[in-house]
């Protein structure tokens, strides 16, 4: 038989076969069917475009911490405070803080410090230290801004180690507007201490920056914040030790702006129960279970990466049920009805998920 006819036949009986569906469906007592939403998975709705960027230089501002120049078209402006998910080769996804020229319409700049397993670490940092040099190209998406820099007559910023990366735009920033403001800047040592000398070059003019290396004074003083004026915002980021130390350290009622590098835990608390709507199953999360662990045993192709709820590649629409949000990337907005799973839980008995 030709060729053509052959094709004819089968495009003909697909036909028939589709109007014969269509005739059942809508005579039968059921229909229409109710339908939820499209899904809401990984990025789905409110989420930004991702973009190809290549590594245009690489450089070492400090011992063990790598800096990358990202070269692209269309990249959107950004404030200081923000920062861009690097989509690694490996799939993994990590979110950096941008610290070069936010008047730089053609590239982002980014650093990271390597992070061993001993210290933590879940292989991000080590894959951008071994991985991405020179002429690499990876996707990237944002960038999304939960620290902007808010204007006040006068700042204190204390940054932590890599920590700095989201204050140094914003030093730069408040010394372009005139404002007064005073940096405490932390690190095991000297070398290890990224763009350090940009910093002591910047605070020079009135002694503004205090450093402090823990080979070479221990840990920071910290009481004169209990002293700072009502109008002076406090700005940190670092180590989890020493924002506690920040928040202590205010007055009663003052509370600082931070950048944390990880989410609350995703365990604690009580158990509770999931149903996944789509598929009919209903998934119990012990205590000392993430939600997204619990239901990865019953759907294991679900997406996820960074699990410290940032990057949003696990999130979920919440159809019932109220949530106990731990994650750092959700608005208010996106709450009402959301959940990143690798980190958030219930806050009662029961959650209902469009999947």
């Amino acid at each position: 038989m030709p060729r053509f006819t052959t094709v004819a036949l089968v495009a003909g009986a697909a036909l028939l076969v589709r109007r014969a569906v269509r005739s059942r469906m809508t005579t039968a007592p059921l229909w229409p069917m109710p339908a939820l939403d499209e899904p809401v998975s990984g990025y789905g709705r409110g989420s930004t475009v991702p973009r190809k960027v290549r590594v245009a230089s690489r450089t070492t501002p400090a011992a063990g911490v790598v800096e990358l120049r990202l070269e692209g078209r269309g990249l959107p402006a950004w404030q200081p405070g923000a920062h861009i998910d690097l989509v690694l080769p490996s799939g993994l996804v990590r979110q950096y803080s941008l610290c070069g020229d936010p008047a730089d319409p053609t590239a982002y700049t980014v650093a990271t410090r390597l992070i061993g397993a001993g210290q933590g670490g879940r292989g991000g940092s080590r894959e951008v230290h071994e991985q991405l040099h020179e002429g690499v190209e990876i996707e990237i998406r944002g960038p999304r801004n939960r620290f902007p820099l808010a204007e006040a007559p006068a700042y204190v910023f204390v940054a932590g180690g890599i920590g700095v990366t989201p204050v140094l735009p914003m030093l730069r920033a408040a010394e372009a507007a005139g404002a007064d403001w005073r940096l405490v800047y932390c690190g095991r040592s000297r070398a290890t201490m990224p763009y350090l000398a940009e910093i002591e070059a910047l605070g020079r003019a009135g002694d503004r920056v205090t450093v402090v290396a823990e080979d070479e004074s221990g840990h920071p003083d910290l009481g004169f914040l209990a002293d700072v004026p009502a109008e002076t915002l406090v700005y940190c980021c670092g180590p989890e030790g020493l924002m506690d130390a920040v928040a202590a350290a205010l007055p009663a009622g003052r509370a600082p702006r931070l950048e944390r590098f990880s989410a609350a835990a995703a365990t604690g608390g009580t158990a509770f129960e999931v149903e996944l709507r789509r598929s009919g199953r209903t998934v119990r999360v012990a205590a000392d279970q993430s939600v997204l662990a619990a239901v990865r045993e019953e759907v294991p192709g679900l997406m996820y990466s960074c699990r410290q709820g940032f990057c949003g590649t696990c999130r979920q629409r919440v159809l019932e049920g109220e949530v106990d949000h731990r994650d750092e990337l959700l608005t208010e907005a996106e709450r009402s009805d959301s959940i990143l799973i690798c980190v958030s839980r219930c806050a009662g008995k029961r959650l209902v998920l469009d999947l």
